[in-house]
């Protein structure tokens, strides 16, 4: 089954959801440079997109550009977030949050029921946008982050669903 693509505008600008190739794995790694304090590396995406059957990842273009990126893996009845991140250019446009929804929307698509991510106990502006989003706070992942050792906030959401699986659209 192919993953479901769409285009949206923002203001002037065409946002367009598609699956990751591997010619994007150098863009979607600077991206991993300017949000994460230990990023994946290019075979660690490689590796998803041939070897993790579980694995989807989305790219999220503005006008042809690579603005950000999601992964997940979809196992079951549940997705779990892998990673997402947003390029330091387009933050602040609420991407990250069309994103997410996107991701969820897709989740839906394929039978996932929930969804799951951890979040750095720091990170008080993804906490609030998972929140919006649905998500609650479950538990903690005590020094999950081996840069520093910090916790992490484990949080789930409920999907919506229609009859067949599909995420109702915003």
């Amino acid at each position: 089954m192919e993953q479901p693509s769409d285009s949206h505008p923002i203001g002037d600008h065409l946002l367009e959801f598609r699956p990751m190739r591997m010619e994007d794995i150098p863009t979607i790694c600077q991206i991993e440079q300017e949000s994460f304090t230990t990023p994946w590396t290019a075979g660690a995406f490689q590796n998803e997109l041939t070897n993790n059957q579980f694995a989807r990842y989305i790219v999220l273009e503005c006008e042809g550009i690579i603005a950000g990126y999601g992964g997940m893996w979809l196992i079951m009845e549940e997705a779990h977030v892998t990673n997402i991140a947003i390029r330091e250019h387009y933050r602040g446009r609420k991407l990250g949050e069309r994103l997410l929804k996107e991701m969820q929307r897709t989740s839906s698509f394929y039978g996932a029921l929930k969804m799951t991510l951890e979040v750095r106990a720091s990170n008080f502006v993804a906490q609030r946008l998972y929140e919006k989003l649905g998500f609650h706070s479950v538990g903690l992942r005590r020094g999950y982050y081996t840069d520093n050792k910090e916790d992490a906030i484990i949080m789930w959401a409920d999907l919506p669903r229609t009859a067949r699986g599909k995420a109702k659209q915003d």
